[in-house]
């Protein structure tokens, strides 16, 4: 029985060396994949065995081992609400690393740091060597563009290109025409002829289609009063569709309201400038409903509606089924009749005085063919994709996060100057449906779709974002509009030879404390000092394949923090091995020895390491980007030290024991027992 245990027990660790093997094996690979690739390769050749290989990257090393420029910027946010400081001074941090980015700079570090009432941007560019060019593209002003789709031809077409055109699309209504009238069936002739290559593969399917499916509005149209079965020819911009109807069902009601908004002080409505308390609110909105007709409804909701955009729709919420609006709303719209306006509704808005102007269920199963046209574009192709509209951030006055008042979605509301606010009105209604893209430094960062015209000189960018996303949107945009000058205070500037040279200093510096430690370890404490040396090399391994794997931008100051974790590691297996020799010394076997010493050890080295990385914590938290790198490094190096001190040393010490138990007094001591 008892050689049964044993034998698990001596079971249990071999499984431990294997697994701790494998692990060293494992960080060596990752530390250094050239070597195992090379190694990989020769097996491959020689054996015959294909072995993966691993993406070889290289350490990331910082400014002062790889050489490079740092660069420091004050910021003037003296024209600038000191609200608005912070968020005007992240803007422009984002807009030079974006610039930065740009330079092909590996790993560059842009941070801000406020001292006093003064924001400082600090950059640190690894392994550049034009140092002009870095200073001319990061002390350009931030541009801000907005931009239209661009569809006119970079020249006019030919006499010969025009004829082309027009009788190319003669023929494609001649063809449409034709494909109307052919007999075969219609998903085969879809998936022959039709050039709408998303529903190619179906057929030509279009699914069940309502009356709120915007795209595929002018197909519902034609649809309405026709039988299953017919076909007929649809044209659009884009066009001719084949149109059939497949079937036709009742799906969920859809209606089509106005609405006329009354809010007062105290509502939820953006932007509302009623002085109205909700009594006068509630009154002013029965006036309204007792002049409200079908007739003139959309005048009343144009003159009178506090709801933005009112003056452009005339209060029309198109085409909506429920599950789409507030509660409240919702229900009133959906209990009218058709053509029936409402008393006033109430809700966290205001009040409402509610117009249904249609209701159906009618759904049609609709399949189309297409048959497209030529375009002047398709001929001459744009030279790119958008052009300006000379809306720049000249004439953006802010941009802040906002919350749209019926799903809650975070956005971005930007407002124009009394010139933005006019050019911008132009803008919008030139692209009504269409996209506008706002560029910042010549990328673009949002590309809405124009639902409106929109006349205040506001507008609402919305794109599923969240919070978090808008505020930074908000951030970008007003890095383009605030006016943050930055100045240059300081440079410096270090040779690639002397981040070399650095570098092998460090290297060889930790090489021979490294190398002086297991000498020191294995004189002193004999056969534990030469374990704890091999957990020392082990230990090394895993720490540079966890400084490769974050990863871990090395500094001086970071090595030396790796090389203080070497001694911290070592000091742990001393704890360890003294608490072991005054158990030999009492006697105890050396296995009861080895328990008792890494058990009594534990508390100690458990508070040691705490302690320190709780330092380590504190140098994060207040230090410098140079401090920083040092308290990584550390913390990574205690952490795992931990682990090589109890797992690694104490397996090896297992594993050697019932081997060395009769010298044990010689081989741990010094001295025969």
């Amino acid at each position: 029985m008892e050689k049964e245990i044993k034998k698990q027990i001596r079971s249990r660790v071999h499984w431990k060396l294997v697994g701790i093997a494998a692990l060293f094996l494992i960080a060596l690979a990752y530390s250094f994949p050239g070597y195992y690739n090379r190694l990989a390769g020769a097996v491959d050749s020689k054996m015959g065995i294909s072995i993966p290989t691993l993406t070889e990257r290289s350490f990331q090393f910082g400014l002062d081992l790889q050489g490079g420029v740092q660069l420091m910027y004050d910021t003037d946010t003296s024209r600038i609400a000191p609200s608005e400081q912070a968020s005007a001074v992240e803007g422009v941090r984002d807009v030079i690393e974006r610039r930065v980015n740009a330079l092909g700079v590996s790993e560059p570090v842009v941070q801000t740091n406020k001292s006093g009432l003064n924001y400082r941007i600090i950059i640190e560019l690894p392994g550049v060597t034009d140092i002009k060019e870095a200073l001319r593209v990061i002390g350009e002003t931030p541009t801000l563009d907005f931009k239209e789709q661009n569809t006119e031809p970079s020249r006019e077409l030919t006499e010969q290109e025009r004829k082309d055109m027009e009788q190319y699309n003669k023929d494609a209504a001649k063809r449409a025409q034709e494909l109307l009238d052919d007999p075969t069936d219609f998903a085969e002739l879809a998936k022959k002829t039709s050039e709408d290559f998303s529903t190619r593969e179906t057929g030509g399917s279009l699914g069940y289609i309502g009356p709120d499916n915007a795209h595929y509005r002018n197909l519902y149209t034609w649809a309405q009063g026709r039988s299953t079965g017919e076909k007929g020819l649809v044209e659009n911009e884009n066009g001719w569709s084949i149109v059939r109807i497949g079937g036709k069902q009742d799906g969920a009601e859809r209606i089509k309201v106005r609405h006329i908004l009354v809010c007062y002080v105290g509502s939820a409505t953006q932007n509302c400038d009623s002085k109205l308390n909700k009594e006068e609110a509630l009154q002013k909105a029965q006036e309204l409903k007792q002049q409200a007709k079908p007739t003139n409804f959309a005048a009343l909701a144009r003159e009178f509606s506090d709801e933005n955009g009112a003056q452009e729709r005339g209060g029309d919420l198109g085409w909506f089924s429920k599950g789409a609006l507030v509660p409240a709303f919702e229900t009133a719209a959906f209990a009218l009749g058709q053509d029936e306006i409402s008393d006033p509704v109430e809700t966290e808005f205001g009040y409402h005085v509610i117009y249904k102007e249609n209701a159906t269920k009618e759904e049609y199963l609709l399949s189309h063919i297409l048959v497209s046209k030529r375009k002047p574009e398709d001929i001459v192709p744009p030279q790119e994709e958008w052009k300006s509209t000379g809306l720049t951030g000249s004439y953006l006055k802010n941009a802040r996060v906002n919350f749209d008042q019926y799903t809650g979605a975070a956005e971005v509301v930007v407002t124009f100057n009394s010139e933005g606010k006019d050019l911008f009105a132009e803008v919008t209604k030139r692209n009504l449906k269409k996209p506008v893209a706002i560029f910042l430094d010549g990328v673009p960062i949002s590309i809405p779709v124009v639902q409106t015209e929109i006349l205040q000189g506001e507008a609402i960018i919305s794109g599923n974002f969240t919070l978090e996303e808008a505020r930074e949107l908000a951030q970008r945009l007003n890095a383009g509009a605030l006016p943050v000058p930055v100045t240059l205070v300081g440079q410096q500037s270090i040779g690639a030879s002397l981040g070399k040279e650095a570098l092998q200093r460090s290297l060889v510096a930790g090489a021979v404390a490294a190398l002086a430690v297991a000498l020191f370890m294995m004189l002193y404490y004999r056969l534990p000092g030469l374990l704890a040396s091999v957990a020392l090399i082990i230990y090394m391994a895993l720490v540079l394949a966890v400084f490769k794997l974050i990863p871990v931008t090395l500094t001086l100051a970071g090595i030396a923090g790796f090389v203080l974790s070497v001694g911290m590691a070592v000091g742990a297996n001393i704890l360890i091995f003294e608490r072991l020799k005054e158990e030999l010394r009492e006697g105890k076997h050396l296995k009861s020895a080895t328990e008792e010493g890494f058990k009594r050890a534990w508390t100690s080295i458990r508070d040691s390491n705490i302690s320190a990385l709780i330092t380590c914590v504190l140098l994060w938290w207040f230090g410098t980007s140079i401090v920083r790198g040092f308290a990584v490094t550390l913390a990574i190096g205690v952490l795992l030290s931990m682990f090589s001190a109890i797992v690694i040393t104490r397996a090896l010490m297992q594993f050697v024991e019932p081997f060395v138990a009769d010298r044990a007094h010689w081989l741990f001591l010094g001295r025969k027992k």
